[in-house]
């Protein structure tokens, strides 16, 4: 019996996405990552190697929404943000990249959160 390792089959759940998916300059990519307690959200330009726009449970804005709630609306909080920044910077549309994890839980709050307030992927 194997013993399976969750990063490690991650890593490479992530590395086969990342050999099919790429952002570009006009539609760059949304980038997941969560650990136990945070979530992250990247906006990148692959092409110039640039992430665009960054938000995360980190910044003192979202701590200060998410203080008592949920994993998952702390998530949706994360996903409003990176897409308010976004629009801001004028970027409309992004490649979805779940970052090797299942599209449900916060994954799928984020996103459906950012597409609640106009990102289109």
């Amino acid at each position: 019996m194997a013993i399976i390792d969750t990063r490690l089959a991650r890593k490479r759940r992530h590395a086969r996405v990342r050999e099919k998916i790429k952002g570009t300059e006009e539609r760059p990519r949304l980038v997941v990552f969560r650990s136990l307690n945070n979530m992250y959200a990247h906006i990148v330009d692959d092409v110039k190697g640039h992430v665009l726009v960054a938000a995360s449970t980190l910044e003192s804005r979202c701590r200060d929404e998410a203080e008592n709630s949920t994993k998952s609306m702390a998530a949706a909080i994360v996903g409003k943000q990176i897409a308010q920044k976004a629009l801001d910077k004028g970027i409309r549309e992004v490649v979805f990249d779940r970052g090797g994890y299942k599209y449900h839980g916060r994954t799928k709050a984020l996103a459906e959160a950012a597409r609640e307030v106009g990102l289109v992927f």
